[in-house]
């Protein structure tokens, strides 16, 4: 039950439309209604109304089987569905049963929105890679925040081992709402950025690199340790992350402009 159907739920308690008896039994089971208990997953059907997104399934470890009555079970609640880290296999049994739906074999995901319903792209998301290794952490992202509604494009390949070649890219960094620069190795490239645009920097470490790189701590640490103020960091590898959260903040600024509107 949404925030609206529980204001009218209760205005028409007020009203006299609903008896107080009638109203105390369907507000108690809305912990009940909320979920969905599949025995092996338990699919939290109130995100949506909770965090303006429907819950987005992490495909990683689970079966073909489980992930495809997932997407089955949030179709049927009337939510839009999202599949991220995709195995190969996954992907073929999933296009047998959803032939319509959108897959991304560089990010590795999987959309399906109910029919006839596609978000109305807003706002500004530049996706921005340190490296070609990057790019599949990088379009995972890209693909995340286009998923949640914001528009979203990709530089690609603009490392700091040739600076000129992101300077070359300032007119589209200082245009974006939200940059995601995802860097391996040394993770330097959102501390540049970060001193070019006013916007939020979100930093994306990649396991991309040699030894010492430790599979992305290196760049981990990197981030974390930016002098560039407006600089955040998300997880090793967690391109789903960074996009998700740059569709919340695109979101956020649509919502103000409505308002001062």
């Amino acid at each position: 039950m949404s925030p609206g159907e529980i204001r009218q739920l209760l205005e028409h308690v007020r009203t006299g439309k609903i008896p107080m008896e009638v109203a105390t039994a369907e507000l108690s089971r809305l912990g009940e209604a909320g979920v969905a208990e599949m025995g092996f997953a338990t699919l939290d059907l109130e995100r949506k109304d909770r965090c303006g997104f429907p819950e987005v399934i992490f495909a990683e470890g689970k079966t073909a089987e489980w992930v495809i009555a997932s997407v089955r079970r949030l179709l049927a609640a009337g939510q839009d569905c999202f599949v991220t880290r995709v195995t190969q296999n996954q992907t073929e049994e999933l296009a047998k049963h959803f032939p319509q739906a959108e897959q991304d074999r560089l990010a590795r995901t999987f959309w399906l929105p109910q029919p006839g319903v596609r978000p109305n792209l807003a706002g500004c998301v530049c996706v921005v890679t340190a490296g070609t290794s990057d790019l599949p952490v990088a379009q995972e992202a890209l693909v995340t925040a286009r998923v949640l509604g914001a528009n979203a494009e990709l530089i690609v390949d603009v490392g700091v081992a040739g600076v000129h070649r992101v300077l070359r890219q300032r007119d589209k960094l200082r245009a974006a709402d939200v940059v995601i620069v995802v860097a391996g190795m040394d993770g330097a490239l959102p501390s540049v950025v970060g001193g070019l645009v006013d916007c939020p920097v979100i930093g994306c470490p990649t396991s991309v690199g040699y030894g010492a790189s430790f599979g992305g701590v290196a760049a981990l640490l990197t981030m974390l340790n930016s002098c560039s103020a407006g600089v955040c960091v998300v997880n090793i590898d967690a391109g789903f992350k960074a996009g998700y959260s740059a569709a919340l903040i695109v979101r956020r600024l649509e919502k103000a402009k409505a308002v001062s509107s």
